[in-house]
């Protein structure tokens, strides 16, 4: 369980530090919530152990492949999902409130993103993920060390998906450790369900937009940001928080997270675009021009078409097709060129700005509200 620290309203709420090193979300998060931070991953490493242990006892090749699922949950990660999740309970129940009694249902919000990455992985044929090869290419060269018959892609695809399965099942098991009333509980769940199912709803739309290419937009793409990335990584979450507290489903508190969430949140996915095809792979952990590769209509492929020239478009219509990192390159240097970069960071501005403009409430405490604004423009001015 969390440290002492944890228990009472001792989080830390500082501003980004100028020209600091390394990821600057885990920075920022980790100075407005290192013991929030420290606790969620003493939770997960607490309550998976047990798990582990639990499917070692079935089989000891089980005890391989829950140890493979608990790692994918514990290595590394920005912990923000969680970190929003506790600013919308703290801002309904002021600094002297417990935290430990959430904690759980905080933490379990990591084990559903870690099937929502590992699950993407699979789907976006990805082969790192923060630095490490993705479940389903650890799984296939553990298949080809063991000298295994079959198919070791396959057989790797398969596992991924089964951890991806097993840890949704962990996150409810989790969460039911949270010590809230019954009744409160099941407005919780609604609220992880809706969560849940907007999450599969954009990750299909963004599924579908790979093959769907002519009749795609920049509507549907960032309709895809908006469930695939917004829901669940900031807009549910805060409401997640706020039920966990009690929220009224019809106060101020929730009109503003909900315009929050959505804006920070497809700002946070447009940020992610941007890094998909200029980010460093050394910060980010994943290679630099997939999407162009593979041709995703992101929100940045989009408006570079509609903002290209006949020339620009005609070539742009390499994306999908090209390979090598020199092409790929080439291709990066077009999108910018068309000027949907600079389009791009000016729908973020505006959204971060929308966020911050729905926080000027009462509803909302001036301590959460410094964190709610450090966090929206940490998560959007990332380079990781």
């Amino acid at each position: 369980m969390a440290n002492d620290a944890v228990a009472g309203d001792t989080l830390r709420v500082a501003p980004a530090q100028p020209g600091a090193t390394g990821d600057p979300v885990r920075g920022v998060l980790s100075a407005l919530t290192q013991d929030l931070v420290t606790g969620i991953d003493e939770v997960l490493a607490a309550f998976l152990a047990n798990e582990v242990d639990s499917l070692t006892e079935i089989d000891a090749a089980m005890g391989g492949f829950a140890a493979a699922a608990r790692d994918c949950v514990l290595a590394g990660g920005k912990r923000i999902r969680p970190t929003f999740a506790y600013w919308g309970w703290r801002a309904v129940v002021g600094g002297d409130e417990r935290l430990p009694s959430v904690l759980p249902a905080l933490a379990a919000l990591e084990l559903l993103h870690t099937f929502a990455l590992v699950h993407d992985d699979v789907m976006d044929a990805s082969d790192t993920r923060r630095g490490l090869p993705t479940a389903h290419r650890a799984a296939a060269a553990r298949h080809r060390a063991a000298g295994h018959t079959g198919d070791p892609e396959r057989y790797g695809e398969a596992v991924a998906v089964l951890i991806g399965d097993l840890c949704v099942v962990w996150a409810d098991r989790l969460m039911a450790h949270a010590t809230v009333p019954p009744t409160r509980l099941l407005d919780v769940r609604r609220c992880y369900d809706q969560m849940r199912v907007e999450t599969v709803a954009g990750q299909f739309l963004d599924v579908l937009g790979e093959h769907d290419a002519a009749g795609w937009t920049v509507d549907r793409a960032l309709r895809v940001a908006r469930y695939k990335t917004a829901s669940y990584t900031v807009q549910r979450p805060l409401l997640f928080g706020a039920h966990l507290a009690g929220a009224d489903a019809d106060s101020p508190l929730i009109a503003a997270y909900t315009r929050y969430g959505l804006a920070v949140g497809e700002a946070f996915q447009l940020r992610d675009d941007l890094l998909g095809v200029y980010g460093d792979p050394v910060t980010t952990g994943k290679p630099a021009g997939d999407d162009l590769r593979t041709g995703k209509p992101t929100v940045l492929l989009m408006l570079a078409r509609q903002l290209a020239g006949p020339a620009q478009r005609r070539a742009l219509e390499r994306a999908g097709s090209v390979t090598g990192a020199r092409e790929v390159s080439l291709l990066a240097d077009l999108v910018r060129e068309t000027g949907a970069v600079a389009r791009v960071e000016r729908m973020i501005s505006d959204r971060v700005a929308d966020g911050l403009a729905a926080l000027d409430t009462p509803a909302i405490d001036g301590t959460a509200r410094s964190a709610l604004t450090a966090l929206a423009t940490a998560a959007t001015a990332r380079w990781a």
